[in-house]
């Protein structure tokens, strides 16, 4: 009988049973696509990690990442979780000297870089993971987006843009104009987005606004899936990317270094740090960071 290990880690949190949780496979190597699949709805995270084996001393690890509905190119909280089970499992280690630790991560559509810096004592090692140059997709008509979500055209900042923005993976931004806005939107039409989804350009959506849900943050947002994928993910990393890109490039913030919050009414309160380098008309880098926290360990076994 097969065993694989396996971890449930809690990403951009220092607190168990907060942030977004992601289940992280190791040595899955002989796993085939198909069974990765199965896998990733058997868990019903929003994504599952499957990390294949490396020679010891290592710092190039080759990693999938699946929803329950299908393999995507690029996530940010199973990233996140990714390096903290290398670090937690011992399969990578911070230089005993305190200075960071460079990794790459060889994704579905080729390598992305990852550095951990170390925490001060009792604090956790934060990820920094450097995402793909912003693509900047369609702009989508109010009309059609926002009655999906049971919002108005009224509920988007006046002038924002609903635009498609990739850091890796593509997504549906949406600017509105307040809290009170966000929290009202919900998946009114559930196969309406199905449907708009299927015909556009965008793998879900990513609703936002200014101003943080706590003092600290800088934004506030909600992500949102359609069936077999979770109906809402707590706090997602790739979109946050998207968000900070399309925020940057449009004008809206005053720093290209923020904290974006998310998650805070799911109860599963998450923060990103965020950095956008290069003028806002031609990003060069976005780069988002974070901490994992490991809630469990086991092994999957059986025939697979």
């Amino acid at each position: 009988m097969s065993q694989l290990p396996f971890l449930l880690i809690d990403a951009f949190t220092t607190q168990p049973l907060r942030g977004n949780p992601c289940a992280v496979v190791l040595d899955a190597d002989a796993l085939s696509p198909a069974t990765r699949q199965v896998l990733a709805r058997e868990f019903n995270q929003s994504e599952t990690a499957f990390i294949n084996q490396s020679a010891p001393g290592s710092t190039e690890f080759t990693v999938r990442f699946f929803t329950p509905a299908e393999e995507i190119p690029l996530a940010g909280h199973p990233t996140i979780a990714t390096v903290a089970a290398l670090l937690h499992t011992g399969r990578v280690a911070l230089p005993a000297d305190g200075s960071s630790l460079g990794l790459t991560l060889n994704l579905l559509h080729g390598p992305i870089r990852v550095d951990v810096l170390p925490g001060a004592a009792g604090e956790l090692p934060l990820i920094w993971m450097t995402q793909r140059r912003p693509v900047f997709g369609a702009v989508h008509a109010p009309e059609k987006v926002l009655p999906l979500f049971g919002l108005t055209p009224d509920d988007l900042l006046p002038g924002a843009p609903i635009q498609t923005v990739s850091t890796g993976t593509p997504q549906l931004m949406v600017l509105l104009r307040d809290q009170a806005a966000l929290r009202r939107a919900h998946v009114a039409d559930a196969a309406g987005l199905g449907r708009y989804r299927a015909e556009s350009d965008f793998f879900s959506p990513h609703l936002f606004c200014l101003g943080g849900a706590t003092p600290a943050g800088d934004t506030f947002a909600r992500h949102f899936g359609t069936p077999p994928d979770v109906s809402e993910d707590p706090v997602t990393g790739s979109a946050t990317g998207g968000m900070a890109a399309y925020l940057w490039h449009h004008g809206y913030l005053n720093s290209p270094n923020f904290l974006a919050e998310q998650g805070h009414d799911m109860g599963r309160a998450g923060s990103v740090q965020v950095r956008v380098s290069g003028p806002p008309e031609a990003i060069e880098a976005v780069q988002i960071g974070g901490t994992g926290v490991v809630v469990l360990e086991g092994s999957l076994r059986g025939d697979l």
